[in-house]
């Protein structure tokens, strides 16, 4: 089966709608989102209620996690904080109410699925963690692929042994190796930050143990001046270029 894995959305439904016409195009079978639906952008309702209305697995994401949880607000720098009280005024009590639901990790044909880091974390960035520390739960997780977010960063991280190798993470098909365990943060849909402003997303192919990365071209403008427009933090434009 081929899933396609997405990630931070972050309330930019023309990215999240580009995305889903090439996943249509390309006939994938299922879709698991990584988290971070909202915050920064401008359509977080719009987006919360296409993943809802296809039913996809949705994974508990820091953004989501601190708009239910108040303790949480603190750990966000200011204009964060204030993306995420402008965001609160524009989901329905119904989503606010359906992210005290989502599960911090979703296992699925032997990979495991969380926003931030293995095993369980929400919050724990991917470059906070030193290689040692990543190579060793790598080699303790049960499951041989693990899909986070998080960054908005592409990477790929390869465990063998006793080696952890990081791999040129590009588009299109990356095979994969059977007897190695690999760590896969799949970027962001809604606010990349790797060098490249189009939306990405991943295919995983448990068939033919590939992975596939997408990049898709969507209006920026259009999401920057709905951004601007509510009064977000004019800094959430502008990264997006």
């Amino acid at each position: 089966m081929r899933t396609a894995v997405i990630s931070d959305i972050h309330g930019n439904l023309e990215a999240l709608t580009q995305v889903f016409k090439d996943i249509e195009k390309l006939r994938i079978e299922a879709v698991i989102c990584l988290g971070d639906c909202v915050g920064y952008g401008p359509q977080p309702e719009e987006v919360v209620r296409e993943i809802r209305d296809r039913r996809i697995p949705f994974i508990l994401g820091n953004h989501e996690l601190g708009l239910v949880d108040s303790s949480y607000l603190t750990w966000f720098n200011p204009p964060t904080r204030s993306s995420l009280r402008i965001t609160r005024k524009l989901l329905s009590a119904d989503s606010l109410v359906y992210f005290k639901s989502l599960p911090p990790v979703w296992i699925e044909r032997g990979s495991r699925f969380v926003h931030g880091f293995p095993p369980n974390s929400i919050t724990t960035y991917l470059y906070e963690v030193p290689d040692e520390e990543i190579l060793r739960i790598l080699k303790a997780l049960p499951e041989r692929l693990c899909f986070i977010g998080h960054t908005h960063d592409l990477q790929l991280i390869a465990a063998l042994g006793d080696r952890l190798t990081y791999l040129p993470f590009k588009r299109g098909i990356q095979p994969l190796r059977p007897e190695a365990k690999y760590l896969i943060n799949v970027g962001s849909v809604g606010q990349p930050r790797d060098g490249n402003n189009q939306a990405k997303y991943v295919i995983w192919d448990d068939q033919a143990d590939t992975l596939r990365l997408r990049y898709v071209t969507y209006n920026i403008v259009k999401t920057a001046e709905k951004i601007l427009g509510l009064d977000f933090p004019e800094h959430n434009a502008r990264r997006l270029f």
